[in-house]
């Protein structure tokens, strides 16, 4: 059945392959963007774009009104920063827009998280019963209270909105800046390292992701928390292999963690004393070393979801992207 589907963040990776995918399934899509260049870019799709910010009210009345279904993607995704800025934008837009949702009737919320609300250390094949754990971390720590934000809103006061939470793994795809662009752009500058031993990527390709998120918009599943992952969990050395040989360059060096540690936080003070953004957090460093495979299976039995699009594949379709487009990553 077609549907009036709203997007918060249309012209970012997420947003705008959704809306594509939404559209040729035949629903009517328009979004909310903060950004000039993602708006350009959303438009340039020939999607209906409200410019604006996710914590604005009024933008937000603007987006839902006559949604069915609103999908939240836009978010600070970053490493780590200051946690001031992380909260007012990911929990206060998260409030904002669901609310926004709720008064204009959709009947359905979808609010995309992160696996990141496990942390950095977790037990092997965590379910999304949990443990949640911030550790500090500016993102991680927002992206449990966003969605606990939106989950209060399930049902609300009356409501027939239905909140949906999905938790994706690390998004990958053509265009993906912090999985694909950013580590190919330091890839051809010599600055990409990895740990010598231990952690995972767990990848999801982004047509697998949006399959989930879509299946998560229509089945009889409100209420419920989904992680959706490609389903495995690849070494991180192996995982950006795959970049080095579409650059044909050399796979990325590797390092002790201690020392791959004192170098990202060296190299980190070194670009803020010239008043430059360093090119990599020190936290960075956390999200190369977690150790397990999140739990896909609540995802397979509730929504029946499978990833149709394997890492083979997928880095096939991101070097065929690359080679036609020549971005400069």
């Amino acid at each position: 059945m077609a549907r009036t589907v709203a997007i918060t963040g249309i012209g970012g990776f997420i947003g705008l392959r959704l809306a594509e995918i939404a559209r040729d399934e035949g629903h009517v899509v328009r979004g909310l963007e903060l950004s000039r260049e993602g708006v350009r870019r959303a438009e340039a799709a020939r999607h209906f774009v409200i410019e604006g910010d996710i914590t604005d009210a009024a933008a937000a009345a603007r987006l839902c009104d006559g949604a069915d279904v609103v999908i939240h993607t836009a978010a600070v995704v970053e490493e780590d920063g200051a946690m001031a800025r992380f909260r007012r934008i990911n929990v206060g837009g998260t409030r904002t827009v669901a609310s926004a949702a709720r008064a204009a009737g959709a009947r359905r919320f979808v609010h995309l998280s992160s696996v990141m609300v496990y942390g950095f250390d977790y037990p092997r094949d965590v379910t999304e019963d949990g443990p949640l754990r911030g550790e500090g971390n500016a993102y991680c720590e927002t992206k449990i209270e966003s969605e606990r934000a939106a989950l209060d809103l399930h049902l609300y006061g009356g409501s027939r909105m239905e909140v949906v939470v999905v938790r994706p793994g690390d998004v990958y795809g053509a265009g993906s800046v912090p999985w694909i662009v950013r580590p190919m752009a330091l890839m051809k500058r010599g600055l990409f390292v990895v740990p010598r031993s231990g952690g995972v990527i767990n990848h999801v390709f982004i047509d697998n992701l949006v399959d989930g998120v879509l299946r998560a918009a229509e089945m009889p599943v409100g209420g419920e928390v989904f992680n959706i992952t490609d389903g495995v969990a690849t070494p991180c050395r192996e995982f950006f292999r795959h970049h080095a040989d579409m650059l044909n360059v050399a796979p990325p060096r590797a390092l002790p963690l201690p020392i791959l540690r004192g170098l990202t936080r060296l190299s980190a003070r070194a670009y803020r004393s010239m008043g430059a953004t360093p090119p990599f957090l020190p936290a960075a460093v956390d999200y190369l070393t977690r150790p397990h495979a999140y739990s896909i299976e609540k995802a397979r039995r509730l929504l029946a979801y499978e990833p149709r699009v394997d890492l083979a594949e997928g880095m096939a379709r991101v070097a065929a992207w690359h080679d036609l487009t020549r971005v400069a990553v």
